[in-house]
């Protein structure tokens, strides 16, 4: 049974540009922690070598990074799903909108991302097909990091903060969403 309850929206959704600036905090603050700048670093790095003190800033930036892209494909999903909800309840004609009150209808707000929104949006939206394939992909990398990243994914590429950092501003820059 679909679930036709109405979403209160809660305001809290993210801004790509705003995710980015905390990267961007976040990667200075890292830089400066391991560096010899740092007032503490006698005292934390007592006993390392410049060798394991690379290993560990490259370690904790590739893993802030995955967190941070992760933030970044939150935000998308955040941005598609409100404007599927807001398409429905505000019953626009155009066929997008149509399609997704069919959705709607069926499933209400448990529609899939990929195989409901993003195949519509294929479909009805007017926006290149490859940038759905790549919002696609990007959700399969973004699966993997958010359930524990047990499996050896199969993405058919490398993902970093930089490329889904750049697909965000692709989409946000693209695709006319309800609710931005």
């Amino acid at each position: 049974m679909a679930s036709h309850t109405r979403v209160s929206f809660s305001g809290s959704e993210q801004k790509i540009d705003v995710i980015d600036q905390h990267y961007r905090n976040l990667k200075l603050s890292v830089n400066l922690y391991f560096s010899s700048a740092n007032p503490q670093a006698e005292l934390l790095f007592v006993g390392k070598s410049e060798t394991e003190l690379v290993e560990q800033l490259n370690d904790v930036s590739d893993e802030n990074e995955r967190l941070i892209a992760l933030n970044i494909l939150s935000a998308l999903e955040a941005a598609f799903r409100i404007d599927y909800l807001q398409r429905c309840y505000k019953r626009e004609k155009d066929n997008l909108s149509v399609a997704f009150r069919e959705i709607h209808q069926q499933k209400g707000n448990k529609a899939s991302l990929e195989d409901d929104i993003f195949d519509s949006w294929k479909e009805h939206g007017h926006v290149p097909d490859q940038v759905i394939s790549d919002l696609k992909s990007a959700f399969k990398y973004r699966h993997w990091l958010a359930h524990g990243r047990y499996w050896t994914p199969k993405l058919g590429r490398r993902y970093d903060y930089f490329s889904v950092f750049s697909l965000g501003q692709l989409v946000i820059n693209s695709f006319p969403l309800k609710g931005q």
